[in-house]
């Protein structure tokens, strides 16, 4: 196989560095299958990683990426054969094992979701991780009882990944959508996506009693901190919140009340290592009813070479939908 190109990781005198490079085959993790990647996309967790910010990376040299969509070109396990498409996100990607940056990539067959009917591997990395722990999130909730009868329903973060993705699919159940964000200023775009409401943060009251104003049926909240602890003091009876964020603090100041006067369910997401036969429900679920309808309008194509300033971008808050990166 010829070299190719990949966008690694390394480590120089204690700092994170990302750089485009020529690999081959053999300079990969191993794995069982071999995969031709059309598309890759960018997370919050890839701009960690690739900046050093968080503890992300856990050996180097490394190239990075937690997602990745293309073709089998060869393959060890039965499960899957040369011309699949297929999708692989999370696990050890981009983290220990080398990631989606790079025109091929090899990992365990344990990993390789087939794409499912109704999705082209181009609109599956325009979902990606960040689209992903949306619509587990919306899975999540709805198994403990959220419905669209139930009441409106408030997605934090809203111009990130995670939340413009969740306000697409949550439309598109025929949810009553509140978008909480920072930039007012999107509002119009947000209401594009399926919002109802938008909510700036400058007018929320989060108060400091137990509890507040019985306010939302359910939330999907990718920012944590004081949000988080606001959320469970304003949900309704019975109420669901899926935490899967941090970009607003790790700590959460709330008290027992919530969950014991009004059943309060808070459930945290963890689309890293979802259990192999839940991922391919949701994926399947990506692909019919809770499919964002406004991809195109969320989407932002770039390449290997613009993955420092993408980085940069989610890091200071200013993401505005998703990124996604055409592989060379």
């Amino acid at each position: 196989m010829e070299p190719f190109p990949a966008f690694r990781l390394t480590e120089e005198h204690g700092a994170t560095r990302g750089h485009i490079t020529t690999l081959t085959l053999d300079n990969l993790s191993p794995g069982t299958v071999v995969i031709r990647c059309a598309y890759s996309s960018v997370n919050y967790k890839d701009a960690l990683a690739g900046t050093g910010s968080g503890k992300v990376v856990r050996r180097f040299p490394l190239v990075g990426g937690v997602d990745a969509a293309g073709t089998v070109v060869s393959s060890d396990d039965e499960r899957f054969g040369t011309g699949d498409e297929v999708i692989v996100t999370s696990y050890d990607l981009g983290v220990s094992h080398d990631g989606g940056y790079a025109a091929y990539l090899r990992v365990p067959g344990d990993w390789v979701v087939p794409r499912p009917a109704g999705l082209s591997l181009a609109e599956s990395m325009a979902i990606g991780t960040a689209g992903f722990t949306a619509a587990l999130s919306i899975v999540e909730m709805e198994h403990n009882g959220l419905a669209p009868s139930a009441g409106p329903v408030i997605v934090t973060g809203a111009t990130g990944g995670v939340g413009c993705m969740a306000i697409q699919s949550l439309a598109a159940r025929g949810y009553d959508v509140t978008a909480l964000t920072r930039k007012i200023g999107e509002a119009e775009f947000l209401r594009g996506l399926g919002a109802s409401h938008v909510l700036s943060y400058g007018d929320v009251v989060m108060g400091t009693r137990p509890l507040e104003k019985a306010t939302w049926a359910g939330a999907v909240d990718a920012v944590g901190g004081d949000t988080l602890a606001w959320l469970t003091r304003t949900m309704r009876q019975g109420g669901t919140i899926a935490s899967s964020g941090l970009t607003g603090g790790t700590d959460l100041h709330t008290t027992v009340m919530p969950f014991i006067l009004r059943g309060v369910k808070l459930l945290g997401i963890d689309s890293a290592y979802c259990p192999m036969p839940l991922r391919r429900r949701v994926w399947d679920r990506i692909a019919t009813d809770l499919k964002p309808p406004h991809l195109t309008r969320t989407t932002t194509d770039i390449g290997l070479e613009q993955l420092p300033a993408a980085f940069d971008t989610l890091l200071h808050g200013e993401a505005h939908g998703r990124l996604r990166v055409r592989l060379p």
